[in-house]
Protein backbone atom coordinates (compact mmCIF):
# COMPACT_ATOMS: atom_id res chain seq x y z
CA UNK A 1 0.00 0.00 0.00
CA UNK A 2 1.68 3.07 -1.13
CA UNK A 3 0.25 6.08 1.22
CA UNK A 4 -0.11 9.24 -1.18
CA UNK A 5 -1.67 12.19 1.15
CA UNK A 6 -2.31 12.15 5.19
CA UNK A 7 -5.21 14.47 6.85
CA UNK A 8 -6.08 14.96 10.51
CA UNK A 9 -9.49 15.59 11.53
CA UNK A 10 -11.24 16.62 14.32
CA UNK A 11 -14.22 15.65 15.43
CA UNK A 12 -16.67 16.99 18.54
CA UNK A 13 -20.14 15.67 19.35
CA UNK A 14 -22.57 16.89 21.78
CA UNK A 15 -25.43 16.33 22.84
CA UNK A 16 -26.63 20.30 24.02
CA UNK A 17 -29.80 19.65 26.07
CA UNK A 18 -30.77 22.93 24.66
CA UNK A 19 -34.57 23.33 25.14
CA UNK A 20 -35.64 26.41 25.69
CA UNK A 21 -37.46 27.94 28.91
CA UNK A 22 -37.12 24.14 30.48
CA UNK A 23 -32.98 22.92 30.30
CA UNK A 24 -31.06 24.88 33.28
CA UNK A 25 -29.09 27.99 32.44
CA UNK A 26 -29.63 27.01 28.38
CA UNK A 27 -28.79 31.06 27.43
CA UNK A 28 -25.55 30.68 29.71
CA UNK A 29 -24.33 27.22 28.51
CA UNK A 30 -24.75 28.49 24.47
CA UNK A 31 -22.29 31.03 25.08
CA UNK A 32 -19.96 28.40 26.70
CA UNK A 33 -20.11 26.13 23.67
CA UNK A 34 -19.67 28.83 21.72
CA UNK A 35 -16.42 29.88 23.46
CA UNK A 36 -15.29 26.77 23.75
CA UNK A 37 -15.94 25.75 19.86
CA UNK A 38 -14.02 28.98 19.32
CA UNK A 39 -11.03 27.62 21.01
CA UNK A 40 -10.69 24.56 20.48
CA UNK A 41 -11.39 24.44 16.69
CA UNK A 42 -12.80 21.45 16.15
CA UNK A 43 -12.20 20.41 11.81
CA UNK A 44 -16.45 19.35 12.30
CA UNK A 45 -19.07 19.93 14.78
CA UNK A 46 -21.82 17.39 15.28
CA UNK A 47 -24.29 19.15 17.88
CA UNK A 48 -27.82 17.15 18.88
CA UNK A 49 -30.98 18.48 20.91
CA UNK A 50 -30.39 22.36 19.80
CA UNK A 51 -34.23 23.11 19.19
CA UNK A 52 -34.78 26.37 19.17
CA UNK A 53 -33.15 27.71 15.43
CA UNK A 54 -32.33 31.00 17.44
CA UNK A 55 -29.65 28.77 19.28
CA UNK A 56 -28.72 27.65 16.23
CA UNK A 57 -28.07 31.36 14.41
CA UNK A 58 -26.37 32.20 17.96
CA UNK A 59 -24.16 29.55 17.27
CA UNK A 60 -23.53 30.38 13.84
CA UNK A 61 -22.99 33.98 14.03
CA UNK A 62 -20.18 33.23 17.13
CA UNK A 63 -18.69 30.36 14.96
CA UNK A 64 -18.52 32.71 11.82
CA UNK A 65 -14.72 32.91 11.46
CA UNK A 66 -13.85 29.52 12.98
CA UNK A 67 -16.64 27.57 10.96
CA UNK A 68 -18.12 29.35 8.29
CA UNK A 69 -19.42 26.66 6.72
CA UNK A 70 -22.62 24.89 8.71
CA UNK A 71 -26.13 23.88 8.43
CA UNK A 72 -29.55 23.11 10.56
CA UNK A 73 -31.67 20.17 9.72
CA UNK A 74 -35.72 21.40 10.16
CA UNK A 75 -37.87 18.60 11.44
CA UNK A 76 -41.12 17.36 13.10
CA UNK A 77 -42.75 20.35 15.47
CA UNK A 78 -40.01 21.64 17.08
CA UNK A 79 -37.30 20.54 14.69
CA UNK A 80 -34.93 17.74 14.30
CA UNK A 81 -32.55 19.35 16.97
CA UNK A 82 -29.65 18.05 14.61
CA UNK A 83 -26.82 21.01 13.52
CA UNK A 84 -23.52 20.86 12.00
CA UNK A 85 -20.74 23.29 11.51
CA UNK A 86 -17.39 22.62 9.44
CA UNK A 87 -14.48 24.35 8.53
CA UNK A 88 -14.74 22.42 5.22
CA UNK A 89 -16.97 23.44 2.80
CA UNK A 90 -20.34 21.59 2.67
CA UNK A 91 -21.57 20.57 -1.00
CA UNK A 92 -24.42 19.19 -0.08
CA UNK A 93 -27.24 18.45 2.60
CA UNK A 94 -29.99 15.58 3.32
CA UNK A 95 -32.42 14.59 6.02
CA UNK A 96 -34.09 11.17 6.51
CA UNK A 97 -36.79 11.49 9.33
CA UNK A 98 -37.33 8.20 11.39
CA UNK A 99 -40.68 6.07 10.39
CA UNK A 100 -41.47 5.20 14.45
CA UNK A 101 -40.51 7.86 17.30
CA UNK A 102 -42.76 7.35 20.05
CA UNK A 103 -45.86 8.20 20.99
CA UNK A 104 -47.63 12.10 20.49
CA UNK A 105 -49.97 11.11 23.96
CA UNK A 106 -46.53 10.31 25.92
CA UNK A 107 -46.09 14.40 26.01
CA UNK A 108 -43.88 14.18 29.13
CA UNK A 109 -41.29 12.51 27.35
CA UNK A 110 -41.77 14.57 24.03
CA UNK A 111 -40.02 12.59 21.49
CA UNK A 112 -42.99 12.40 19.62
CA UNK A 113 -42.84 16.20 18.86
CA UNK A 114 -39.27 16.44 18.01
CA UNK A 115 -38.72 15.15 14.47
CA UNK A 116 -35.85 12.43 15.66
CA UNK A 117 -33.83 12.14 12.02
CA UNK A 118 -30.41 11.45 10.43
CA UNK A 119 -29.09 14.13 8.86
CA UNK A 120 -26.65 14.06 6.34
CA UNK A 121 -23.79 16.63 4.73
CA UNK A 122 -21.20 15.55 1.95
CA UNK A 123 -17.83 17.35 2.69
CA UNK A 124 -14.49 17.90 1.14
CA UNK A 125 -11.39 17.04 2.96
CA UNK A 126 -8.10 17.58 0.60
CA UNK A 127 -8.97 15.04 -2.30
CA UNK A 128 -11.10 13.33 -1.06
CA UNK A 129 -14.80 12.89 -0.42
CA UNK A 130 -16.84 12.64 3.08
CA UNK A 131 -20.25 11.58 4.09
CA UNK A 132 -20.68 13.23 7.63
CA UNK A 133 -23.76 11.57 9.49
CA UNK A 134 -25.46 13.29 12.70
CA UNK A 135 -28.33 12.07 14.46
CA UNK A 136 -30.69 11.67 17.73
CA UNK A 137 -32.23 8.30 18.53
CA UNK A 138 -35.33 8.17 20.93
CA UNK A 139 -34.58 7.70 24.46
CA UNK A 140 -34.89 5.22 26.87
CA UNK A 141 -36.22 5.94 29.81
CA UNK A 142 -36.82 2.74 31.56
CA UNK A 143 -34.29 -0.11 30.95
CA UNK A 144 -36.41 -3.37 32.64
CA UNK A 145 -39.54 -2.27 30.28
CA UNK A 146 -38.54 -0.29 27.83
CA UNK A 147 -41.86 0.06 25.50
CA UNK A 148 -40.13 2.01 23.23
CA UNK A 149 -37.45 -0.59 22.13
CA UNK A 150 -38.92 -1.75 19.05
CA UNK A 151 -38.95 1.97 17.64
CA UNK A 152 -35.48 2.48 18.43
CA UNK A 153 -34.15 -1.17 16.65
CA UNK A 154 -36.89 0.46 13.53
CA UNK A 155 -34.67 3.45 14.10
CA UNK A 156 -31.23 1.39 13.87
CA UNK A 157 -32.46 -0.11 10.84
CA UNK A 158 -33.18 2.76 8.67
CA UNK A 159 -29.70 4.52 10.13
CA UNK A 160 -28.15 1.25 8.80
CA UNK A 161 -29.54 1.63 5.53
CA UNK A 162 -29.50 5.22 5.32
CA UNK A 163 -25.93 4.74 6.08
CA UNK A 164 -25.48 2.10 3.78
CA UNK A 165 -27.16 3.59 0.59
CA UNK A 166 -25.80 6.79 0.91
CA UNK A 167 -22.01 5.93 1.49
CA UNK A 168 -21.58 4.64 -1.30
CA UNK A 169 -19.75 6.87 -3.09
CA UNK A 170 -18.05 8.19 -0.27
CA UNK A 171 -14.38 7.73 0.31
CA UNK A 172 -14.61 8.64 4.26
CA UNK A 173 -18.30 7.69 6.47
CA UNK A 174 -18.04 9.74 9.56
CA UNK A 175 -21.08 9.33 12.23
CA UNK A 176 -21.97 11.22 15.23
CA UNK A 177 -24.67 11.47 17.77
CA UNK A 178 -26.77 10.51 21.05
CA UNK A 179 -27.73 7.13 19.94
CA UNK A 180 -29.69 6.55 23.04
CA UNK A 181 -28.03 2.53 22.63
CA UNK A 182 -25.51 1.31 25.31
CA UNK A 183 -22.13 -0.57 23.47
CA UNK A 184 -24.15 -3.98 23.78
CA UNK A 185 -27.40 -2.90 22.99
CA UNK A 186 -29.07 -4.54 19.51
CA UNK A 187 -29.51 -1.62 17.85
CA UNK A 188 -25.72 -0.41 18.21
CA UNK A 189 -24.43 -4.00 16.98
CA UNK A 190 -27.30 -3.68 14.08
CA UNK A 191 -26.00 -0.80 13.31
CA UNK A 192 -22.02 -1.35 13.44
CA UNK A 193 -22.04 -4.76 12.39
CA UNK A 194 -23.97 -3.75 8.87
CA UNK A 195 -22.18 -0.77 7.93
CA UNK A 196 -18.65 -1.65 8.81
CA UNK A 197 -18.27 1.86 11.43
CA UNK A 198 -15.68 1.44 13.93
CA UNK A 199 -15.75 3.06 17.16
CA UNK A 200 -13.39 5.53 18.09
CA UNK A 201 -13.42 5.12 21.79
CA UNK A 202 -12.73 1.53 20.94
CA UNK A 203 -10.48 1.83 18.19
CA UNK A 204 -8.45 4.88 19.98
CA UNK A 205 -4.93 3.92 21.94
CA UNK A 206 -4.95 7.16 23.52
CA UNK A 207 -7.58 7.90 25.16
CA UNK A 208 -8.60 10.94 28.01
CA UNK A 209 -11.86 10.92 29.46
CA UNK A 210 -14.62 9.52 31.67
CA UNK A 211 -13.84 5.60 33.15
CA UNK A 212 -15.10 3.33 30.18
CA UNK A 213 -16.05 6.46 28.22
CA UNK A 214 -19.34 7.14 29.76
CA UNK A 215 -21.11 9.67 28.35
CA UNK A 216 -23.90 10.45 30.86
CA UNK A 217 -22.53 10.30 34.65
CA UNK A 218 -23.59 10.44 37.69
CA UNK A 219 -21.26 12.82 38.81
CA UNK A 220 -23.16 15.61 36.90
CA UNK A 221 -25.02 18.14 38.50
CA UNK A 222 -27.79 18.22 36.06
CA UNK A 223 -28.00 14.06 36.15
CA UNK A 224 -30.48 12.63 38.52
CA UNK A 225 -28.86 9.76 39.70
CA UNK A 226 -32.35 7.97 39.95
CA UNK A 227 -32.31 8.20 35.82
CA UNK A 228 -29.07 6.01 35.69
CA UNK A 229 -30.29 2.90 38.12
CA UNK A 230 -28.92 0.48 37.89
CA UNK A 231 -26.10 1.82 36.48
CA UNK A 232 -24.59 3.97 39.21
CA UNK A 233 -21.48 5.47 37.42
CA UNK A 234 -22.86 6.03 34.22
CA UNK A 235 -23.71 4.80 30.66
CA UNK A 236 -22.22 5.61 27.06
CA UNK A 237 -24.76 6.33 24.64
CA UNK A 238 -22.88 8.92 22.56
CA UNK A 239 -20.78 7.85 20.14
CA UNK A 240 -18.46 8.86 16.86
CA UNK A 241 -18.36 6.51 14.70
CA UNK A 242 -16.27 5.71 11.16
CA UNK A 243 -14.76 3.50 8.14
CA UNK A 244 -13.00 4.41 5.26
CA UNK A 245 -13.09 2.74 1.98
CA UNK A 246 -10.61 1.34 -1.04
CA UNK A 247 -9.16 4.84 -1.77
CA UNK A 248 -8.49 5.78 2.18
CA UNK A 249 -8.14 4.44 5.52
CA UNK A 250 -8.75 6.21 8.51
CA UNK A 251 -7.40 5.70 12.20
CA UNK A 252 -8.34 7.12 15.63
CA UNK A 253 -5.33 8.77 16.88
CA UNK A 254 -7.14 9.75 20.46
CA UNK A 255 -10.34 10.52 21.63
CA UNK A 256 -11.34 12.94 24.68
CA UNK A 257 -14.68 13.05 26.40
CA UNK A 258 -15.27 16.10 29.44
CA UNK A 259 -15.54 15.15 32.82
CA UNK A 260 -18.89 16.98 34.34
CA UNK A 261 -17.43 20.08 35.42
CA UNK A 262 -16.11 22.87 33.48
CA UNK A 263 -12.95 25.19 34.91
CA UNK A 264 -14.14 28.39 35.73
CA UNK A 265 -17.92 27.77 35.12
CA UNK A 266 -20.09 27.08 37.55
CA UNK A 267 -22.06 24.35 35.43
CA UNK A 268 -21.03 22.15 32.49
CA UNK A 269 -21.46 22.10 28.92
CA UNK A 270 -24.78 19.75 29.30
CA UNK A 271 -26.53 17.30 30.96
CA UNK A 272 -24.48 14.93 28.03
CA UNK A 273 -20.40 14.80 27.95
CA UNK A 274 -18.58 16.35 24.70
CA UNK A 275 -16.65 13.82 22.72
CA UNK A 276 -13.54 14.52 20.47
CA UNK A 277 -12.19 12.18 18.61
CA UNK A 278 -8.90 12.94 16.73
CA UNK A 279 -8.70 11.21 13.18
CA UNK A 280 -6.52 10.80 10.97
CA UNK A 281 -6.96 10.11 6.97
CA UNK A 282 -4.45 8.02 4.49
CA UNK A 283 -5.37 8.05 1.14
CA UNK A 284 -4.12 5.11 -0.47
CA UNK A 285 -3.97 2.73 -3.79
CA UNK A 286 -5.41 -0.49 -3.28
CA UNK A 287 -2.71 -2.76 -3.10
CA UNK A 288 -2.67 -6.47 -4.70
CA UNK A 289 -3.82 -8.97 -2.17
CA UNK A 290 -2.09 -13.17 -2.67
CA UNK A 291 -3.86 -16.43 -2.39
CA UNK A 292 -3.63 -16.68 1.58
CA UNK A 293 -4.76 -13.61 1.91
CA UNK A 294 -7.96 -13.63 -0.01
CA UNK A 295 -8.74 -17.25 2.01
CA UNK A 296 -8.07 -15.31 5.40
CA UNK A 297 -10.98 -12.59 4.09
CA UNK A 298 -13.04 -14.79 2.96
CA UNK A 299 -13.08 -16.52 6.15
CA UNK A 300 -13.06 -13.58 8.18
CA UNK A 301 -16.45 -12.30 5.88
CA UNK A 302 -18.20 -15.84 6.31
CA UNK A 303 -17.86 -14.98 9.94
CA UNK A 304 -19.24 -11.53 10.09
CA UNK A 305 -22.24 -12.12 7.73
CA UNK A 306 -23.06 -15.54 10.10
CA UNK A 307 -23.13 -12.80 12.58
CA UNK A 308 -25.50 -10.13 10.98
CA UNK A 309 -27.73 -13.54 10.12
CA UNK A 310 -27.95 -13.89 14.01
CA UNK A 311 -28.09 -10.08 14.42
CA UNK A 312 -30.87 -9.56 11.97
CA UNK A 313 -32.80 -12.04 13.11
CA UNK A 314 -33.06 -11.11 16.90
CA UNK A 315 -33.73 -7.38 15.62
CA UNK A 316 -36.61 -9.04 14.31
CA UNK A 317 -37.73 -11.04 16.98
CA UNK A 318 -37.73 -7.63 18.48
CA UNK A 319 -40.14 -5.94 15.56
CA UNK A 320 -42.64 -8.91 15.91
CA UNK A 321 -42.84 -8.02 19.36
CA UNK A 322 -43.45 -4.19 18.68
CA UNK A 323 -46.27 -5.93 15.77
CA UNK A 324 -47.85 -7.61 18.73
CA UNK A 325 -48.29 -4.75 21.22
CA UNK A 326 -49.29 -2.17 18.44
CA UNK A 327 -51.99 -4.75 17.14
CA UNK A 328 -53.33 -5.00 21.33
CA UNK A 329 -53.25 -1.33 21.61
CA UNK A 330 -55.15 -0.83 17.90
CA UNK A 331 -57.58 -3.51 19.44
CA UNK A 332 -58.22 -1.62 22.64
CA UNK A 333 -58.58 2.01 20.66
CA UNK A 334 -61.31 0.02 18.62
CA UNK A 335 -63.26 -1.33 21.94
CA UNK A 336 -62.90 1.84 23.66
CA UNK A 337 -63.99 3.71 20.46
CA UNK A 338 -67.30 1.08 20.11
CA UNK A 339 -67.97 1.66 23.62
CA UNK A 340 -68.03 5.46 23.03
CA UNK A 341 -70.89 5.16 20.25
CA UNK A 342 -72.75 2.48 21.66
CA UNK A 343 -73.36 5.33 24.45
CA UNK A 344 -73.81 8.16 21.82
CA UNK A 345 -75.95 5.84 19.80
CA UNK A 346 -78.12 5.68 23.39
CA UNK A 347 -78.33 9.09 24.17
CA UNK A 348 -79.85 9.85 20.99
CA UNK A 349 -82.66 7.28 21.53
CA UNK A 350 -83.02 9.16 24.38
CA UNK A 351 -82.88 12.42 23.42
CA UNK A 352 -85.54 11.13 21.06
CA UNK A 353 -88.02 10.15 23.62
CA UNK A 354 -90.22 13.41 23.44
CA UNK A 355 -90.51 13.36 19.93
CA UNK A 356 -92.22 10.26 19.89
CA UNK A 357 -93.67 10.29 22.82
CA UNK A 358 -96.16 13.48 22.65
CA UNK A 359 -95.97 15.84 26.17
CA UNK A 360 -93.27 13.24 27.68
CA UNK A 361 -90.35 15.39 29.02
CA UNK A 362 -86.71 14.78 28.72
CA UNK A 363 -85.47 12.05 31.86
CA UNK A 364 -82.40 13.56 32.27
CA UNK A 365 -80.85 17.19 33.19
CA UNK A 366 -80.31 18.78 29.99
CA UNK A 367 -77.25 19.85 31.91
CA UNK A 368 -75.83 16.43 32.51
CA UNK A 369 -77.33 15.11 28.77
CA UNK A 370 -74.95 17.62 26.86
CA UNK A 371 -71.81 17.18 29.37
CA UNK A 372 -72.26 13.36 28.46
CA UNK A 373 -72.28 14.10 24.81
CA UNK A 374 -69.54 15.73 25.15
CA UNK A 375 -68.41 12.88 26.85
CA UNK A 376 -69.01 10.40 23.39
CA UNK A 377 -67.46 12.44 21.15
CA UNK A 378 -64.35 13.60 22.85
CA UNK A 379 -64.18 8.98 23.04
CA UNK A 380 -65.05 8.71 19.31
CA UNK A 381 -62.38 11.38 18.36
CA UNK A 382 -59.24 10.05 20.97
CA UNK A 383 -60.32 6.62 19.69
CA UNK A 384 -60.28 7.68 15.98
CA UNK A 385 -56.84 9.34 16.25
CA UNK A 386 -55.34 7.00 18.33
CA UNK A 387 -56.38 4.17 15.97
CA UNK A 388 -55.06 6.04 12.86
CA UNK A 389 -51.54 6.37 15.15
CA UNK A 390 -51.54 2.48 15.77
CA UNK A 391 -52.52 1.78 11.98
CA UNK A 392 -49.49 4.00 11.09
CA UNK A 393 -47.26 2.38 13.93
CA UNK A 394 -48.20 -0.97 12.32
CA UNK A 395 -47.48 -0.12 8.67
CA UNK A 396 -44.20 1.29 9.99
CA UNK A 397 -43.10 -2.33 11.61
CA UNK A 398 -44.52 -4.55 9.48
CA UNK A 399 -42.45 -2.80 6.50
CA UNK A 400 -39.18 -3.13 8.62
CA UNK A 401 -39.91 -6.48 9.44
CA UNK A 402 -40.73 -7.68 5.36
CA UNK A 403 -36.96 -5.76 4.94
CA UNK A 404 -35.51 -7.93 7.63
CA UNK A 405 -36.76 -11.06 6.15
CA UNK A 406 -35.54 -10.53 2.80
CA UNK A 407 -32.10 -9.46 4.40
CA UNK A 408 -31.93 -12.92 6.06
CA UNK A 409 -32.50 -14.70 3.20
CA UNK A 410 -29.87 -12.47 1.32
CA UNK A 411 -27.43 -12.69 4.05
CA UNK A 412 -28.16 -16.92 4.45
CA UNK A 413 -27.79 -17.07 0.24
CA UNK A 414 -24.24 -15.41 0.74
CA UNK A 415 -23.30 -17.50 3.63
CA UNK A 416 -23.86 -20.66 1.51
CA UNK A 417 -21.88 -19.16 -1.14
CA UNK A 418 -18.33 -19.24 0.99
CA UNK A 419 -16.45 -22.05 0.30
CA UNK A 420 -15.94 -24.30 3.66
CA UNK A 421 -12.92 -24.27 5.02
CA UNK A 422 -10.53 -27.60 3.88
CA UNK A 423 -9.16 -29.73 6.85
CA UNK A 424 -5.96 -29.75 5.29
CA UNK A 425 -5.49 -25.98 5.10
CA UNK A 426 -2.04 -25.54 7.69
CA UNK A 427 -2.96 -22.15 8.13
CA UNK A 428 -5.79 -22.70 10.09
CA UNK A 429 -5.82 -23.63 13.86
CA UNK A 430 -6.98 -26.88 14.82
CA UNK A 431 -10.63 -26.85 16.41
CA UNK A 432 -9.14 -27.52 20.04
CA UNK A 433 -6.67 -24.19 19.60
CA UNK A 434 -9.51 -21.66 18.40
CA UNK A 435 -12.41 -20.10 19.40
CA UNK A 436 -16.13 -21.35 18.44
CA UNK A 437 -17.73 -19.96 15.44
CA UNK A 438 -20.97 -19.36 14.19
CA UNK A 439 -20.48 -22.46 11.98
CA UNK A 440 -19.93 -24.80 14.49
CA UNK A 441 -22.28 -27.14 15.24
CA UNK A 442 -24.31 -26.69 18.31
CA UNK A 443 -23.55 -28.93 21.35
Amino acid sequence: MANTDSVKVRVFSLNCWGIRYLSKHCRQRYAMIGDMLCKEEHDIVLLQEVWSEKDYLFLKKKLACSHPHSHYFKSGVIGSGLAIFSKHRIHDTFLYRYSLNGYPYMVHHGDWFGGKAIGMAILSIGSLTANVYVTHLHAEYCREKDSYLPHRVVQAWELQQFVRHTSAGADVVILGGDLNMHPQDLGNRLLRSYTGLRDSFLETDEFDGCENGLTLIGDNPFISKKELVPFEKGIRIDYILFKGSTKAEIFCDSMSTTKGSVPDHPFPYSDHEALTAELRLESHTPAETGRDKQSKDSDSAAEKVAELVDIVTEARTEVKVGLHCAENMRYTATRTGAMGLALLFLELVIAAVPWLALGAEQPFPRTSFYLLAMLCFVILLTTSLLYIFYTMELKSLQGTEDQMRLAVGSLQEKLRGFPLAQPHNAQRKSPEGREPSAFDPEE
